[in-house]
């Protein structure tokens, strides 16, 4: 097959949005909790759900937030989304088809800006940070959540090989400091950072997105001969859970 990046995610996350909406994982957790802090807080007129997935991102702001959008590349996740939108009466929720690159908006036409699990699947990070700094109005937030690489390399690799054997859509997960570089270089001023560890179930994580037996196989092969320092620091159990970092990054547009 020859397909782009944007075509591969579509093909991955399409068939499985309904799963991503109800996803236990997805629609809950510490760092949404932190970030509900946030919205609330601020009180948006215009917010964006900077790649909604399953849409959790989107429902909670919708609570806080004049008008939300919520963005995504899969025309089958945004009908999932705009769906359970409307069952759980949330009417000031849109949903846009469009990539994080090549962001269908003016420029400053929103005053907050949300991105959760989205990140390390976009084709060119930085483009998709400046293009995010470019719809957002001056002095406005943006926090980015995110699993995140250790900075030690071989604990990175094994990460970045087991995310990608999961979900062929897998670019990267980046490390804390590559965060704050392209952050700054994409005009954003660092204002806080959170980190969490969530456990993921080895059986749910894979169901989620239907992986391949083979891939299942080659993880769990990475998993079995991985040196000590690896599985000490991913706490990886006998059936493959494992422990994820995950960041939140809370920044204003400069």
């Amino acid at each position: 097959m020859n397909r782009t990046h944007e075509q591969v995610i579509d093909a991955q996350f399409g068939p499985r949005a309904q799963a991503y909406v109800e996803s236990a994982v997805h629609a809950r957790g510490p760092d949404l909790e932190a970030l509900r802090e946030v919205v609330s807080a601020v009180r948006p007129a215009r917010a964006l759900d900077l790649g909604t997935g399953g849409g959790h991102v989107a429902y909670m702001m919708a609570h806080y937030a004049g008008a939300v959008t919520a963005s995504d590349l899969s025309r089958e996740m945004l009908a999932a989304v705009a769906a359970a939108a409307k069952d759980r009466e949330l009417g000031n929720v849109e949903v846009a088809e469009t990539s994080a690159e090549r962001l269908t908006f003016v420029n400053e036409w929103f005053d907050f800006l949300g991105s959760r699990y989205s990140a390390h699947h976009w084709r060119n990070f930085e483009a998709g940070l400046r293009e995010a700094r470019r719809v957002l109005k001056h002095g406005s937030k943006a926090v980015f959540i995110d699993a995140f690489a250790p900075e030690a390399a071989a604990l990175d690799t094994h990460l970045q090989a087991v995310e990608l054997l999961r979900d062929t859509s897998h670019v990267r997960d980046y490390a804390s400091s590559e965060w704050v570089a392209a952050l700054n270089r994409s005009g954003f001023a660092l204002q806080a950072f959170r980190s969490w560890r969530i456990r993921l179930d080895f059986p749910t994580w894979i169901a989620r997105m239907q992986t391949p037996p083979d891939n299942v196989r080659a993880i769990r092969a990475l998993q079995m001969a991985a040196s000590r320092e690896i599985r000490d620091h991913f706490e990886i159990e006998a059936d493959g859970s494992f422990m994820l970092d995950v960041t939140m990054i809370e920044t204003k547009a400069a």
